[in-house]
C-alpha cells in the first residue's frame, strides 16, 4: 500500500491507518526526539504528543513534502516547546543588527565521532544548540530554522556561527583537534 493511500485513510480517521503509520515512523520521530531531549520518557512523551497532533490535523497535510518530513517537523517544534516550557527564565537577544560573516567550515579531526559531537552539542547554551542541532545533525536550511524558531534568518546565521564556533572550542577542550 502506498504511503498516499494510508494518509487518505488517516484522514477518514481509520484506525489501522493510523497504526501503520505510526508503526512506521515512531522509532524514526522517537530518535529525533532523544537528539533533542536526552531523557527516553521525555521523548516518548513528546512522540505520543506529536502523534495526536498530527492525527488531528492531518486534514492540513497536503503532500507538498514527504509525510516524515511533516511529521518529524511536529516532534521538532514539540521538543523545543517541550524544553522552553522547563526553562525557568530565559533572555532574548536581539541579534538582528549583527553583520554574519558566511563560514561554511564544518571539518573536525578525523578521529572526532558522532557521539562526541552530539555530546558537545548538548553543552551549547540552548539559543546556539537548537540553530546547530536543527542545521548539523536535522538538515534544516537557515530559512526552515529561522521559521521554527521565530527568529530572523540574520539570527539564525549568527547563532549558527557562534554556536559552530563554540562547538570547536568544546571539541578542543576535550583534546580533540578541530580543523580552521
Amino acid at each position: 500500500m502506498f504511503q498516499i493511500d494510508i494518509v487518505e485513510q488517516c484522514k477518514r480517521n481509520d484506525r489501522k491507518a493510523q497504526l501503520k503509520l505510526y508503526n512506521q515512523y515512531c522509532h524514526g520521530m522517537f530518535c529525533v526526539a532523544m537528539r533533542f531531549l536526552k531523557n527516553e520518557d521525555d521523548a516518548e512523551d513528546v512522540v505520543q504528543e506529536s502523534f495526536i497532533k498530527a492525527f488531528l490535523r492531518i486534514s492540513q497535510y497536503r503532500g507538498e513534502v514527504t509525510f516524515g518530513a511533516w511529521l518529524k517537523r511536529i516532534v521538532v517544534n514539540k521538543c523545543i516547546d517541550f524544553l522552553k516550557s522547563k526553562q525557568l527564565k530565559t533572555v532574548e537577544l536581539n541579534e538582528g543588527y549583527m553583520h554574519v560573516a558566511e563560514d561554511e567550515d564544518w571539518t573536525v579531526d578525523d578521529t572526532v565521532t558522532v557521539m562526541e559531537v552530539q555530546q558537545a552539542i548538548g553543552k551549547l547554551p540552548e539559543k546556539y544548540r537548537y540553530v546547530v542541532q536543527l542545521f548539523l545533525v536535522e538538515g534544516y536550511d537557515h530559512n526552515e530554522i529561522s521559521e521554527i524558531l521565530g527568529i530572523s534568518t540574520t539570527s539564525c546565521r549568527t547563532r549558527l556561527l557562534r554556536g559552530k564556533g563554540q562547538l570547536k572550542e568544546i571539541l578542543k577542550s576535550n583534546k580533540y583537534v578541530a580543523r580552521s
